[in-house]
């Protein structure tokens, strides 16, 4: 696996499934301005190990104690 790496997880699928919401009712007639702006409500932290490791990042480890998700 390469250093940009695709994590394709439940919130991922979140995202596609209301970008599709979004083409739906613009399909529908629905004007773009119109629509609202919805506001994210789950916010992950998820830290690339691996990845930090190959650009020589280093990561505090308070910071990696707060991680939803650590990727090795």
């Amino acid at each position: 696996m390469g250093v940009a790496s695709w994590l394709m997880d439940q919130t991922t699928v979140e995202l596609f499934r209301r970008a599709g919401d979004y083409v739906d009712k613009i399909l529908r007639g629905a004007k773009p301005g119109d629509i609202p702006v919805e506001q994210p409500t789950k916010f992950d932290l998820v830290i690339n190990l691996t990845t930090a490791k190959a650009i020589g990042l280093t990561i505090p480890e308070s910071f990696l104690q707060r991680a939803n998700e650590l990727i090795e």
